[in-house]
């Protein structure tokens, strides 16, 4: 400790100097900037040329020395978010049970005097926590120790950062699970994700290098955004790191869940195939690679299908003052009662010791963890929180730019966001976007022509002008329906529209005497589409979801207790339409090329009014995914509904329009 002492005096040396300096300039207010910049640049060289032998009580029995703690400030969170707690909540610990600013400084200065030279701050929420200002400044005073980081949500950090730094903060990490903002606020169930991006920002103009973002990967969520994660770096001095989804009590983890580092690595190289591997500290837990050129880089853990136990370094103080020696150990040893029972700082450090002591040479396999009875992770290690959230449902997700305002858009106008994001709130209309995934041709963007007219009464189609079939034609009138055989008329190119007024109809192809989904036998079977050239295909549904008043006004003032209706009812219509083959027997697996889910409030009958469309290139039409996609957002407004009443219809479920196919389009006026 000798060193310590002697660093701490020429610290306070240096921080006299550099404040007098700072004052005979007019510049007072940058004296802790400067002693900040001196102690990041020689505090390091100085302990490593001083440094004492590492305690023995902090050496495990592999030799692994534990310089690097981890404490838990709070289990308390300002978000609620689905992958975080278990689906039936966390019981919080009693105030009176949790550790005390007091107590986590006694405890981090008896690991400091043993070794730790690292400590980082978690929670749940750390910054939500009253006096965690204070915590940090009193951390900074404790010498030996190099670097106090944070682990945030980033809420709270564009309002505190100016004030953490200035107390000793110089290490950040943020967690971001989405670039998408709406896909955010379905994930936490709370608006945000400005103030997420803002704290980023903020932490880059602070002169922070790297802000590392924590961004956990899970099949069937976010595997999709890995790309604009590794773009979100080409102009910001970030470090991205993505990490594999990890069991923990209540998160219902599944193997087929995780995306593991090399499938992640594979993705990444098809669209940077320079990607360069960097250099790594033995006790990293991170894989490192950076674009060249790009001001940040990206980074893995690999927790699960490359383990670094061999050289884990860390050891956990949970908030209500256990000591944790691995991440997926169940085994807790509380610092909190020894503390308050009047032990001294000896028998501390032999308690501590025979705990680090005991520690395994490496945690469990996979399969073996998720069976493990272990704390929620929002009461351990919130940065590596994964996705339980209806993770049945989330088998074919929206891709990312299904999900409202892109993360691009938000980039571009940063500064107008919260406005336009608001008005686009405030209507509770969400639509979604083109999908990726098809050639140029077929990634067509503009409504395909689906000819429209405001005289009831008619049926109207699109007419195939190399075709020559026998005509029928439909009478759309609200009293009935009625199929009038017609003549056959030349093919003309175009279309036309017949009223039943004059008999006249338009051109489709005769319809067949037998239903398409039987054979000779009377028996169920799937239509062989083999044949069939590719079109460019689409299809409109809609469906009416009346509520009634009370319901009605809750949805618009968005007070129903499980969420956002609109937006969750949006989501649900998207998966329903990619889920449509497993929905309905006989339906062929078909790729979609585009998805788009609108709700709107009708007054006037109290009403959700849901639209959706579909679009594909390919042999069979998208009306059953259209139909899929309104009759499940109206499921779900209904569900989202229930508990506040039963007087709930759904009615007016029907195709809209049609376009493509040998029968021509369709659109019911």
């Amino acid at each position: 400790m000798a060193a310590a002492a002697a660093w701490g005096r020429l610290v306070r040396g240096a921080r006299g100097a550099a404040a007098r300096r700072a004052c005979s300039t007019g510049a007072r207010a940058r004296a802790p900037a400067a002693a900040q910049e001196l102690q990041s640049s020689e505090r390091g060289h100085f302990l490593l040329e001083h440094a004492a032998p590492f305690s023995a009580f902090l050496t495990d029995s592999f030799g692994r020395q534990h310089n690097y703690l981890r404490i838990s400030l709070t289990e308390k969170c300002n978000l609620r978010c689905q992958y975080c707690m278990p689906e039936e909540g966390v019981k919080l610990t009693p105030k009176s049970e949790l550790l005390t600013a007091q107590e986590i400084i006694t405890l981090a200065r008896l690991f400091v005097k043993e070794g730790v030279d690292k400590i980082r701050l978690t929670g749940g929420e750390p910054l939500i926590r009253p006096d965690v200002v204070d915590i940090v400044g009193q951390l900074y005073k404790l010498e030996g120790l190099k670097t106090i980081a944070v682990t945030t949500n980033g809420i709270n950090l564009t309002r505190l950062l100016p004030r953490l730094k200035e107390a000793g903060l110089n290490a950040i990490n943020i967690s971001l699970d989405t670039l998408v903002p709406a896909k955010f606020e379905f994930i936490v169930r709370r608006k945000g994700f400005h103030k997420v991006m803002e704290g980023i920002h903020k932490a880059t103009e602070l002169g922070y290098r790297p802000v590392k973002v924590n961004c956990v990967v899970m099949r069937g969520l976010n595997e999709d955004e890995l790309l604009d994660f590794v773009d979100f770096t080409k102009d910001l001095p970030l470090d991205v790191r993505f990490i594999e989804y990890m069991p923990f009590d209540g998160n219902k983890w599944n193997f087929k869940k995780m995306v593991s580092y090399k499938e992640m690595l594979d993705t990444i190289k098809q669209r940077w195939p320079e990607l360069e591997k960097l250099p790594c500290e033995t006790s990293s837990t991170a894989k490192s690679y950076k674009v060249p050129h790009f001001q940040g880089q990206i980074s893995f853990i690999t927790s699960m299908s490359e383990h670094f136990c061999g050289s884990c370094n860390r050891l956990r103080i949970t908030a209500d003052g256990n000591l944790k020696v691995c991440l997926f150990g169940n085994s807790e040893v509380s610092l909190r009662d020894h503390l308050r029972s009047g032990a001294s700082e000896e028998e501390l450090v032999q308690i501590i010791g025979a705990a680090v002591g005991r520690k395994k040479k490496q945690h469990a396999g996979m399969f073996n963890i998720s069976q493990m009875k272990n704390r929620p992770m929002i009461l351990i290690e919130p940065a590596l929180m994964s996705f339980p959230l209806c993770q049945d449902a989330l088998q074919s997700p929206p891709n990312s730019k299904q999900w409202g305002h892109t993360f691009s858009h938000w980039l571009t106008l940063r500064a107008s966001l919260p406005k336009r994001k608001g008005k686009a709130l405030m209507k509770n209309k969400l639509t979604g976007l083109f999908l990726p995934g098809s050639n140029p041709e077929q990634q067509w963007h503009r409504t395909t022509g689906i000819l429209q007219t405001q005289l009831r009464g008619y049926c109207v189609f699109q007419k195939d002008p190399n075709s020559t079939f026998d005509t029928k034609c439909l009478d759309t009138s609200p009293v009935s329906q009625v199929s009038v055989d017609c003549q056959s008329r030349e093919a003309s190119s175009g279309s036309e529209f017949y009223t039943t007024d004059s008999e006249s109809c338009t051109r489709i192809p005769h319809a067949s005497d037998n239903l398409t989904h039987t054979d000779e036998e009377g028996r169920a079977t799937m239509v062989d589409v083999g044949g069939k050239p590719d079109s460019r295909r689409s299809a409109v549904a809609g469906a009416v979801v009346l509520l009634g008043e009370k319901a009605f006004r809750m949805v618009r003032q968005n007070q129903m207790k499980k969420g956002d209706v609109l937006a969750v009812a949006q989501i649900a219509g998207i998966q329903g339409a990619k889920l449509t083959s497993q929905l309905i027997p006989l339906c062929h697996n078909i790729p979609l090329y585009h998805v788009e889910v609108s709700l709107s409030l009708d007054e006037a009958r109290y009403a959700v009014v849901i639209h959706s469309s579909c679009q594909t290139w390919g042999r069979t039409g998208v009306e059953m995914e259209a139909l899929t996609a309104a009759s499940l957002a109206a499921l779900t407004v209904y569900d989202m509904c229930k508990a506040v009443t039963h007087d709930i219809v759904i009615g007016e479920v029907k195709l809209l329009s049609k376009t493509g196919g040998q029968r021509g389009a369709f659109s019911r006026v």
